[in-house]
C-alpha cells in the first residue's frame, strides 16, 4: 500500500478524508484538536495539557520545525500534500518530487512578483514594494485620495494587514518584507479550481468572510465562507449573480492556465462597483475544503489526488449550501464541553485559548439558505456566550 504523508497547520479534515481512502496515512499537524482522528504514524506539534495555555499561533508556529520533525514521514512516503502553513518551495528538490499538488508556487506565494506577472491582464490593487512604513507614507501621500493597506509580501489567513492612515506607528517585522497595496473596499469572494494537466476547471464560488466582515474593525483575519456563491449567500444586495459567477469561473480558470496549476486551488476575489479584482491565488488545497465536500456530496481530498495524477473526476451540482465560520476565543478562555454536533477543531478539554486565538470552527450545511444561516449564527452566538 502506498503512503501518504498530510502536513500542515491543521490536518483534521484531510484525514478524514483520507481515511477513506486505499493509502496507508501519515500526519504531520501543528494543531491538536481532540476531535482529530488519531492514527498510528502521527506528529502533532502543540501539545494541549490541562490547565496550560496553547499559546499565541503566530509566535509560535513554525514550518521549518515542523519539516524537521516530520524527517522521517517525508522520506518514508510515497507521496505528500502539504496543505496551510508549508509550502513547496520549503521541501528539497527530491522531496518536491512526491508533492501531489503544485511544486514552484514562487510567482504565486510572493505578492508582489503575483502582481507583476498578471496586472498586464487582470483587474489588480495597485500594488507598491516598499523598505519601510516612511516609504509607504510617501508613496500614499502622492494619491491622497486612494487608501492603502500594508501586508507582507508572503502570508496567509488575512494576518499582519494594516490599514495605512498615514500613521507611521505601525510596526514591521524586521525579518519580513511587506507591500503597500491599494485598498479595495468591496465583497470577498473566493473560487475553488480543480486542475489537471491540460484541464483547468471552477468547480465552486464562494463567499469569503473575513473578521471585518462582522466587527467593521479593519481586521481581516479569515473568518470562513459560505457557498455555493448566489443571491442569498452573498450575503449583499448585488444585481446579476449569474454575471459575476460567470466571470469568477472564467478568470480563476485563465488564472490557473496561466500559472499551470494542478490539484486543488482557489482564487480570492474582492468585488465592488469598478468591478471583480484579483487579490491572490492560494495553490494548494484551501479552507473551503469541508464546504465544497458537504455542498457536492464527494471526496475533494480523492478529487485532489486524482487531478493531480491526471485523472478525471466528475465534478456534481451542489446538493446543499454550506457554511463555515471560524470562532476567535473572545476571551482567555478554559475550554469546556459544548454540546453542539456542529462544532469542530476542539480543543481538548481543560486546555486555555488566548484571546483573539482559535477556540473552534462551526460548520454545516442545508438545501435552505436561511436555515442554514441560522443554525450557524446561533451555535456561534451559543458557543461566545459559553465562553465569555
Amino acid at each position: 500500500m502506498e503512503k501518504l504523508l498530510l502536513i500542515g497547520i491543521n490536518t483534521r479534515s484531510m484525514l478524514n478524508s483520507a481515511l477513506k481512502l486505499d493509502y496507508e496515512i501519515f500526519s504531520t499537524s501543528y494543531f491538536s484538536t481532540s476531535d482529530t482522528p488519531q492514527i498510528k504514524n502521527q506528529k502533532i506539534i502543540l501539545e494541549e495539557k490541562n490547565n496550560e495555555s496553547s499559546g499565541i499561533f503566530e509566535d509560535n508556529f513554525n514550518s521549518s520545525y515542523i519539516l524537521e520533525t516530520s524527517k522521517d514521514f517525508i522520506d518514508e512516503a510515497d507521496y505528500i500534500i502539504p496543505i496551510s502553513g508549508i509550502s513547496p518551495g520549503e521541501f528539497s528538490k527530491k522531496d518536491q518530487k512526491k508533492i501531489l499538488g503544485n511544486k514552484d508556487v514562487s510567482q504565486i506565494e510572493n505578492k508582489f512578483k503575483f502582481y507583476e506577472k498578471i496586472k498586464d491582464e487582470f483587474t489588480v490593487p495597485e500594488t507598491f514594494l516598499i523598505k519601510d512604513v516612511d516609504e509607504a507614507i510617501e508613496i500614499s501621500e502622492n494619491k491622497p485620495e486612494v487608501k492603502y493597506i500594508i501586508k507582507p509580501v508572503k502570508g496567509s489567513g488575512g494576518y499582519d494587514i494594516n490599514l495605512l492612515n498615514n500613521d507611521s506607528t505601525i510596526q514591521l517585522n524586521d525579518s519580513e518584507n511587506y507591500i503597500l497595496q491599494e485598498y479595495i473596499d468591496g465583497i470577498n469572494l473566493s473560487s475553488s479550481i480543480l486542475a489537471r494537466k491540460d484541464i483547468k476547471k471552477t468547480i465552486m464560488n464562494s463567499r469569503l468572510l473575513t473578521e471585518n466582515d462582522f466587527k467593521n474593525n479593519n481586521s481581516y483575519i479569515y473568518i470562513g465562507n459560505i457557498l455555493p456563491l448566489t443571491k442569498e449567500s452573498i450575503l449583499s444586495n448585488i444585481g446579476n449573480i449569474d454575471e459575476i459567477n460567470k466571470q469568477m469561473i472564467e478568470t480563476s480558470q485563465n488564472l490557473a492556465y496561466k500559472f499551470n496549476l494542478i490539484g486543488s486551488n482557489g482564487v480570492d476575489y474582492i468585488l465592488n462597483e469598478n468591478g471583480l479584482y484579483v487579490i491572490e491565488v492560494n495553490p494548494r488545497i484551501q479552507g473551503t475544503f469541508e464546504c465544497v465536500e458537504k455542498s457536492l456530496q464527494i471526496n475533494m481530498l480523492d478529487a485532489h489526488i486524482k487531478s493531480c495524477m491526471n485523472e478525471s473526476v466528475e465534478i456534481p451540482k451542489a446538493k446543499y449550501y454550506s457554511y463555515k465560520k471560524i470562532i476567535y476565543s473572545p476571551c482567555r478562555n478554559k475550554y469546556s464541553k459544548i454540546d453542539l454536533d456542529n462544532i469542530y477543531d476542539l480543543p481538548h478539554i481543560g486546555t486555555i485559548t488566548e484571546k483573539s486565538e482559535p477556540l473552534l470552527t462551526i460548520i454545516d450545511k442545508d438545501t435552505d439558505f436561511k436555515k442554514l444561516y441560522e443554525k450557524v449564527e446561533n451555535s456561534s452566538r451559543i458557543v461566545n456566550q459559553e465562553t465569555i
